[in-house]
């Protein structure tokens, strides 16, 4: 505890000792060796951050239209099978159900690899987003005479005026918009 207190103490004094430096959000950049962002939020309020979740989530809407509308086609052929089954020998029956199962296995294969290939291509923009995002962190960093940015998320306590989200964010967008002219990275 003691140790928590020494390290909110010294950070109060390095922000109290600590002059601002113009931002481009116009509000002053304040001098501190220690900075904090939001890296969720950077992500949600920049234009580029919206772009890739806009693209993303259309693609999640087309995949899970796509799997309720198969879902709805095996349960009426799954229906339409156990309605033939009374009329069927077992033998005559069992190539039918077999068939069934092999088709159901490959389709949930099939949609399985389609949700991972979304997946990866989640990752890949979150990962490109970052490093457009990061020399503009690595900027406001070296202008407010920073040694580190921590995520927001895991400091427990500290001054808003350390927290540069909304900097990076106004940084993110007059510096790429929202990334469409930049090249998509494999």
């Amino acid at each position: 505890m003691r140790r928590v207190g020494l390290i909110l103490i010294i950070l109060a004094c390095a922000l109290m000792l600590s002059g601002p430096v113009t931002a481009q959000t116009g509000t002053p950049l304040l001098q501190s060796p220690v900075l904090t962002v939001d890296s969720d939020q950077v992500f949600s309020d920049s234009a580029y951050g919206r772009r890739i979740e806009a693209g993303l989530s259309a693609e999640r809407a087309t995949l899970e239209a796509e799997n309720r509308r198969i879902e709805a086609e095996l349960e009426a052929e799954e229906k339409a099978l156990t309605d033939t089954r009374a009329t069927l020998d077992p033998d005559a029956f069992r190539p039918l159900a077999e068939a069934f199962d092999a088709k159901v296995t490959q389709i949930r294969t099939e949609q399985t690899a389609k949700a991972r290939a979304l997946q990866t291509r989640s990752d890949q923009a979150r990962r490109q987003f970052l490093g457009a995002v990061g020399g503009i962190l690595e900027t406001i960093m070296q202008e407010a005479g920073a040694a580190v940015i921590l995520e927001q998320r895991s400091v427990f306590f500290s001054a808003r005026a350390v927290d540069v989200t909304a900097e990076a964010v106004a940084r993110l967008d007059a510096a790429i918009g929202d990334g469409s002219a930049l090249p998509v990275q494999e």
